[in-house]
C-alpha cells in the first residue's frame, strides 16, 4: 500500500507538471473575433484604396523599400530638430520632422546595475540601429489629398513649449497652406503617462475628412529572451479580453495587400489599448475610456516593421469649425503600482495585465501584493520573500500537522514494516495487504502527505513568475554578494567562492549548471535534512530516487533566480523545524544527523 501512495504521489505530481508545460507549450488558441465594419480612412492612389503607415506615408500595397543610412544613435538625433524631453523619470527628446516621439531614456533604471552613467533607452529613432518609435497622425478621408495631412516628412514647428516637463506641456503646429492647421499638443506626468491632443482647424469653406490615429513601430524583430514563461511583443486588451501576439508569429497574419503587410484587426472596440511589452518595460496606445477605435497588429515585409495601431473613426470637419481628440501614450517602466494606479484612475481596462502573471494568476498576483506589501515593512526583497515563507507555511500549518503527524506515525511504524517486509519476502500482493492492515490499525493515512506538497507546486511557479517578470525584482538587493535577487547567485563553489584567482563559467558555457553557488548548496542540504525526517521507502529503485533527489534539484534550480532559491532554502528549513518539532510531540526522536552520518557509512560500505 506504501509504495502504491508515493507512486500515486509521484504519478500525480508528474501529471501535474505535464499539465503545466503543455498549457505553457501550447496555450489555449485565442477565440477568434468577427468585426465589425468600420469606415477606414483612405487616400486613393491609382484607384487602389491606401492606409497610414509607421513612416507617416500612405500606401496600397507593399512599398518598395527605402534605404537610408543606417547612423550611431547620437548621429540619428542630431539629424532633426528636436524638443526635449526633461521630468523626474524619464528624458529625451521629440523629433519636429515627423513630430515623433522617437527618444527616451528611463533614467530610473540602469542597464547594469551600480553604472549610474548607462540608463534605459526605451525609444530610438528611424534611421538608428533600433528604431523604435511613436508616431500620431490623421490619415486622409473621403477623397482628401495625402498632402492635406502632415506626414513623415513634415516639419513641425513649436507654438508653445520649448521643452517638454510634468508642468509644462508642448505644442506644435503645421499648416498645410490650404486651410487646413494641425496642432499637437503634448504633456507628460511625473511617471510615464503622456497625453496627446490632436487638433484641426479647418479654414476652408468644404468639409474635410480624416481619420486619427496612432502608431508604435520597431524595425526589425527585436532580441527577445524567447522564453514560453514571458511573453515579449503585442499585448493588447480587447473589450475586457487580453491578446498576446509574439514578434515571431506577426508574419504568420494574413498578407493585407491593401494594408501593404500582414495584419490582424479587431474593429470596433469600446475599450483597451494595444502595445509592445518587452520584460520590464513597455509602449501602449491607450484611446480615452468610451472612445471606439480598430486594433491592429501589423507586419511590414518590405521594410522588416513590426507596429501596434490604434486607429479612431473618420471624424468630419465642417468648413470653418475645428476638431480635436486626445489619446494617452505609456512608455515606460512596468511597474505594477504605477500601472495598477493608471487602471483604476484613468479606467484603463486591464492595464495591470500587460505583466505577465502566467496561467496561475490567481495565485501569482496575490503572491506578488503579499511580497510588495511585507516589501513594504521591512525594505529588504530577500527578508521579504523570507517573510512570505513564513506567511505561506503558516496558511498551510493545518495541512502541514496533519501531514507531519501521520509521517511520525509511519516513522513510529518503520521497525515493524521492516519485519513485515522481510516475512513476506517477494510476495507484493501479501505485504500490500499486511500493510494495510497496519495503517488501518494503527490509523495512519500514508496520502495525507500528498496535499501539502500538491499546493506547493503552484505556489512555487507563481513565486517564480513573481520574480522572474516583475521589475520589482531587477536589481533587489539582499546580503553580501546577492545584489540582484532576479539573477542566479553569483557566488561558485568551482573558485571556491571567490578564494580561487580566476571567474567561474559565464551562463552561456555548459559548464555553467556546475557552476553552483552558497544558496543552491544550501537548498540541497536543508532538503536533503528535511528527507531524513520522512519514512524511507520500502522500495529500493524510490529509495535511490528519492536519495538522489536533492541534489538533482540543487543543479537544477541553481541557475534560477536567487530569490526563487532563497525562498526554497527558507520553505525547507522551515519544514524542518515544524516537522521535526511535531515528530517529538508525537513520541518519535528523530536523530537526523546521526542518519546523515549512517547514510555516508552505507555508501563507503557499497562502493567497498
Amino acid at each position: 500500500m506504501e509504495d502504491n501512495n508515493k507512486n500515486l504521489l509521484l504519478a500525480t505530481g508528474l501529471s501535474f507538471l505535464v499539465i503545466f508545460v503543455w498549457f505553457i507549450l501550447f496555450p489555449p488558441a485565442e477565440q477568434e473575433l468577427l468585426p465589425e465594419a468600420t469606415e477606414t480612412a483612405t487616400v486613393q492612389v491609382d484607384g487602389v484604396a491606401s492606409v497610414p503607415q509607421a513612416d507617416g506615408t500612405f500606401i496600397a500595397a507593399a512599398p518598395a523599400q527605402v534605404v537610408t543610412p543606417e547612423a550611431s544613435r547620437e548621429n540619428a538625433l542630431a539629424q532633426t530638430d528636436r524638443v526635449e524631453i526633461k521630468t523626474g523619470r524619464v528624458s529625451g527628446s521629440i523629433s519636429l520632422l515627423g513630430g515623433r516621439i522617437d527618444d527616451l531614456h528611463l533614467t530610473d533604471y540602469n542597464v547594469v546595475q551600480g553604472d549610474d552613467s548607462d540608463t534605459v533607452t526605451l525609444l530610438s529613432p528611424a534611421n538608428s540601429a533600433a528604431p523604435y518609435y511613436t508616431v500620431h497622425g490623421w490619415a486622409p478621408a473621403g477623397g482628401l489629398d495625402a498632402s492635406a495631412v502632415p506626414g513623415a516628412t513634415t516639419v513641425w514647428t513649436v507654438e508653445s513649449g520649448r521643452i517638454l516637463t510634468e508642468t509644462t506641456p508642448l505644442t506644435i503646429m503645421w499648416d498645410n497652406g490650404a486651410g487646413l492647421v494641425f496642432r499637437r499638443t503634448i504633456s507628460v506626468d511625473e511617471n510615464y503617462m503622456f497625453s496627446i491632443t490632436q487638433h484641426v482647424e479647418n479654414n476652408t469653406n468644404a468639409a474635410v475628412r480624416m481619420q486619427p490615429y496612432g502608431i508604435i513601430a520597431r524595425k526589425g524583430e527585436p532580441e527577445t529572451l524567447g522564453m514560453y514563461l514571458l511573453h515579449e511583443g503585442v499585448v493588447r486588451a480587447q473589450d475586457g479580453e487580453l491578446q498576446e501576439i509574439k514578434y515571431k508569429n506577426m508574419p504568420d497574419e494574413p498578407f493585407d495587400a491593401a494594408e501593404g503587410g500582414n495584419i490582424d484587426r479587431v474593429d470596433v472596440l469600446e475599450s483597451g489599448w494595444i502595445g509592445m511589452t518587452d520584460k520590464y518595460w513597455m509602449t501602449t496606445l491607450i484611446p480615452l475610456p468610451g472612445q471606439p477605435f480598430a486594433s491592429v497588429s501589423k507586419y511590414t515585409p518590405a521594410n522588416d516593421t513590426y507596429q501596434a495601431d490604434m486607429r479612431l473613426p473618420v471624424m468630419e470637419i465642417s468648413g470653418g469649425q475645428d476638431a480635436e481628440v486626445t489619446t494617452l501614450l505609456f512608455a515606460g517602466a512596468k511597474e505594477v503600482s504605477t500601472i495598477r494606479a493608471y487602471q483604476e484612475e484613468l479606467g484603463i481596462d486591464k492595464f495591470v495585465d500587460s505583466v505577465d502573471w502566467g496561467i496561475f494568476f490567481f495565485i501569482t498576483k496575490p503572491i506578488f501584493a503579499l511580497l510588495n506589501l511585507i516589501h513594504g515593512w521591512i525594505g529588504n526583497m530577500g527578508w521579504s520573500i523570507i517573510g512570505l515563507t513564513l506567511v505561506i507555511k503558516a496558511i498551510l500549518s493545518p495541512l502541514a500537522y496533519k501531514s507531519y503527524v501521520s509521517m511520525a506515525k509511519m516513522k513510529k511504524l518503520q521497525p515493524e514494516m521492516e519485519e513485515l517486509k522481510k516475512r513476506t519476502g517477494d510476495d507484493k500482493q501479501a505485504m500490500q495487504k499486511e500493510m494495510m492492515e497496519l495503517y488501518k490499525k494503527n490509523k495512519v493515512n500514508p496520502a495525507s502527505g500528498c496535499l501539502p506538497i500538491l499546493l506547493q507546486i503552484p505556489i512555487f511557479f507563481s513565486l517564480y513568475k513573481v520574480l522572474f517578470v516583475t521589475i520589482e525584482m531587477r536589481h533587489a538587493p539582499f546580503i553580501g554578494w546577492i545584489q540582484d535577487l532576479s539573477m542566479p547567485d553569483p557566488s561558485s563553489f568551482l573558485n571556491l567562492f571567490g578564494l580561487l584567482p580566476y571567474a567561474p563559467p559565464g551562463p552561456e558555457s555548459f559548464f555553467a549548471i556546475f557552476s553552483i553557488g552558497v544558496f543552491p548548496i544550501l537548498m540541497g542540504v536543508t532538503m536533503w535534512m528535511q528527507q531524513k525526517l520522512n519514512p524511507a521507502p520500502t522500495d529500493k529503485t524510490q529509495a535511490m530516487i528519492f536519495a538522489w533527489m536533492p541534489w538533482v534539484f540543487m543543479f537544477m534550480l541553481g541557475n534560477f533566480a536567487s530569490g526563487l532559491v532563497i525562498y526554497w532554502v527558507a520553505n525547507n528549513t522551515i519544514t524542518f523545524i515544524q516537522q521535526y518539532a511535531i515528530m517529538r510531540s508525537q513520541g518519535v526522536k528523530p536523530d537526523v544527523f546521526g542518519n546523515i552520518i549512517s547514510s555516508f557509512r552505507k555508501d563507503k560500505d557499497a562502493k567497498e
